[in-house]
């Protein structure tokens, strides 16, 4: 298979280098993808296998003691324009060389693997670098508990909607509410013991099966999970106790203990490209299976893309594209584009418009009609009417 995203190592050696690395292989997995389609190259290696017209994205770990490694190689390919994420243990200052001064950074810590794993993801465009999560709960049991999650994801770079929080004034609270969640990535549901007994609690939860948006439930003491059909998405199920809360007061002004917003946090972090991932494959499944229904010859490509080869030598790319398009999405495109190696392509970002509020939709049109003629989008409810064209 031929090699399209690079990931260069760079820095000291540590024991946790290959810690990073097996995870990483193991998303890629997780994702159905080959962990061929990362070429993973040593700071050695850079001069002979680094290739300037592939995507490459660079990790550097840092040295406590300050003994800096592969200064020359990480100059030039940040000259190149490569992104280079720095890993320090201690201090930025004393573990990061001063010619990545400039570069965010993140700190080592077990429970960060996975979101070092994801930037990786994201910077290839394996994930959308967008990380929404949303809150479905009850109000008058758990509101504290629901700010307090708000605030504890905002500060680890989700962007969070709460209810309460979220919604500007003048908005239409439920169209917004609808269009929020079909947006995010993971659901983080608080199942109290009435969750259920409110009728738009029940009504989220039935409108996170029908998008198969992933959840993290949140399980209170002495309470029953939530019987979900794993068919359908993937739930992971947190059984709280008593001492998760703080002076064990479970009601509305009750408050989780710091373990317990750490663990949510990473179980979040975790699902989020798991469930990505799964999305993706529902809305190609459903494609390809319109597309054979009406006989057009579309191919699944490792990358997660369909192409179609017409007879009159025009071809097509159909990139899965979760949530709301956005400009970034169609940057994206351009870039498996290029990976793909046509010169003369059109290319249809597909999505599930299921709940996507009306404004939005009028815009996607207005941006197919006006815009990039080689870049549009195509809702679900189209994919029968396009497929059927000769």
């Amino acid at each position: 298979m031929k090699y399209k995203y690079q990931l260069i190592v760079l820095g000291s050696d540590v024991i946790v280098k290959q810690e990073i690395l097996n995870q990483i292989v193991l998303e890629l997995e997780n994702l159905n993808l080959p962990k061929e389609f990362v070429k993973v190259i040593p700071a050695s290696s850079v001069d002979t296998d680094y290739e300037g017209n592939q995507p490459a994205f660079g990790l550097y770990f840092g040295d406590v003691n300050g003994d800096f490694k592969d200064l020359e190689i990480t100059e030039k390919l940040l000259k190149d324009g490569t992104m280079i994420l720095p890993i320090f243990f201690n201090g930025f200052k004393s573990d990061i060389p001063s010619v990545l001064s400039n570069q965010n950074a993140i700190q080592y810590h077990s429970n960060e693997i996975n979101r070092i794993t994801n930037i990786v993801l994201e910077a290839f465009e394996l994930l959308r670098s967008t990380r929404k999560v949303f809150i479905s709960y009850k109000r008058a049991e758990s509101s504290s508990v629901a700010i307090q999650l708000y605030e504890a994801l905002e500060g680890n770079n989700f962007d969070v909607f709460l209810d309460t929080h979220s919604i500007q004034k003048g908005e239409p609270f439920q169209d917004e509410l609808w269009h929020r969640m079909t947006d995010c990535d993971v659901i983080v549901l608080l199942n109290t013991p009435e969750f259920l007994e409110s009728h738009w609690c029940k009504e989220e939860f039935a409108e996170a099966s029908a998008k198969q948006i992933g959840i993290v439930q949140l399980i209170w003491p002495n309470h029953q999970i939530i019987d979900i059909d794993k068919s359908s998405y993937i739930s992971y199920p947190i059984q709280l106790k008593e001492n998760d809360f703080i002076n064990g007061i479970i009601d509305s002004s009750g408050c989780f203990t710091k373990s317990v917003l750490d663990q949510v946090v990473v179980e979040v972090e975790s699902v989020r490209a798991r469930n990505l991932a799964a999305r993706q494959d529902n809305l190609i499944t459903e494609f390809r299976n319109i597309a054979e229904k009406n006989n057009r010859k579309v191919t699944v490509q490792p990358e997660k893309i369909l192409t179609e080869d017409l007879a009159n030598g025009e071809h097509i790319i159909y990139i899965p594209t979760i949530g709301i398009p956005q400009s970034t999405s169609c940057q994206s495109a351009e870039i498996k584009k290029e990976l793909m190696g046509y010169d003369e392509v059109s290319i249809r970002l597909i999505y599930d418009d299921l709940r996507i509020r009306d404004k939005w939709l009028k815009h996607l049109e207005w941006l197919n009609d006006n815009f990039k003629k080689d870049i549009k989008t195509l809702k679900k409810q189209d994919f029968e009417s396009w497929l059927q064209k000769a």
